[in-house]
């Protein structure tokens, strides 16, 4: 149970909608802001993920279940429900997967991206081809559900940690890092670095083999000179002293670094609370010369305190690593499909 696709059947006259009755595509606007459009990658796009979807649902056979039993010619009327309280996300790319299934059904919201939601409200509907709807409403629902219950932990967590701002991570489900990084904007959090191709962060890994901290921020900066790369670049620390020496660093070396990454300074203790004065002595440390960035031990308990220490941005790989989709229901009105059978002769 999650957000749902309520399927009310209704029998219409075969592919004529009524004039005026669903305006194409349109969706009742309120006086807030718009939502976020997505992330863009170099390499693929959000139709590309869709058509995958597809392709992975009904391959080239299509959907033979429906073919078998439902009349080619039936239009259908389909709607919308939040099954739970929270965030809605993804009625854009809902749109965009109706649209590369059948160009025809038309699709009125009643909600958008980034609204919070009770349970039982209608956010929308479709209407045309019963065979294009009912292919497309599991990916429909899929993508809804996960990136709902992104957006929806992603708010929480936003208002929890402000000022501080919340990041996710690349702890994405491999090949929905779009569709859950835009997710993270519709909940009011911000994009970390898309890829490895976008931004230079040096982990602990990367400080072991180059030899230190020092090493691989030098490294970096003659990388990105001589490439002629305008790019930041991020370098995780552990400790106060590996702080220090960043700071060093920087102080006698032209960088391109931007931002220091606070790695496990929030400290769990035995009743449940976290220690947070090392994260704090950390960022006092540093005094505003370097943007910040808190990771490790962050929860939707802890952000707040984090939030509080004077942190730029604290990391969460929860927000996308263990999704727990918004409530969904698929209710099919039973009665009415069986008359609908009973005309068609399929019942």
């Amino acid at each position: 149970p999650h957000l749902s696709l309520h399927i009310l059947v209704s029998l219409f006259a075969p592919l004529a909608a009524s004039p005026g009755r669903f305006p194409d595509n349109k969706r009742n606007s309120r006086e807030s802001m718009a939502p976020p459009p997505p992330p863009s990658h170099p390499t693929y796009d959000l139709k590309g993920v869709i058509k995958l979807a597809l392709a992975e649902d009904s391959a080239d056979r299509g959907d033979v279940t429906s073919l078998a039993t439902i009349p080619s010619n039936m239009e259908v009327e389909a709607q919308f429900l939040a099954k739970e309280d929270g965030i809605v996300a993804g009625i854009s790319l809902a749109e965009m997967v109706f649209h590369e299934v059948d160009p025809s059904l038309k699709v009125e919201w009643f909600q958008k991206d980034g609204d919070r939601v009770k349970k039982g409200l209608r956010l929308g509907k479709v209407y045309g081809r019963a065979h294009s709807i009912v292919l497309a409403e599991r990916v429909v629902l899929n993508f809804m559900q996960r990136m709902s219950g992104i957006a929806t932990l992603t708010k929480a967590m936003a208002d929890a940690a402000y000022p501080a701002l919340i990041l996710e991570t690349r702890k994405t489900a491999p090949g929905l890092r779009l569709v859950d990084k835009w997710a993270v904007l519709i909940g009011g959090g911000k994009n970390h670095r898309l890829g490895l191709f976008d931004m230079v962060l040096i982990k602990d890994n990367h400080i072991s083999i180059a030899g230190g901290v020092t090493k691989a921020l030098k490294s970096a900066d003659e990388y990105l000179q001589q490439k002629g790369l305008q790019m930041e670049v991020e370098i995780e620390t552990r400790t106060l002293e590996e702080i220090k020496e960043v700071l060093d660093y920087a102080s006698k070396n032209k960088s391109f670094l931007t931002r220091i990454m606070l790695d496990n300074m929030v400290v769990p203790l035995p009743n449940g609370d976290v220690d947070v004065s090392m994260l704090k002595e950390a960022v006092n440390m540093i005094d505003g010369r370097f943007e910040t960035e808190a990771s490790g031990n962050v929860t939707l308990d802890t952000v707040h305190q984090i939030g509080q220490t004077g942190v730029t941005y604290i990391s969460s790989g929860a927000l996308t690593h263990s999704v727990r989709a918004l409530d969904i229901s698929l209710k099919i009105d039973t009665e009415l499909a069986l008359e609908v059978g009973r005309r068609t002769n399929r019942a």
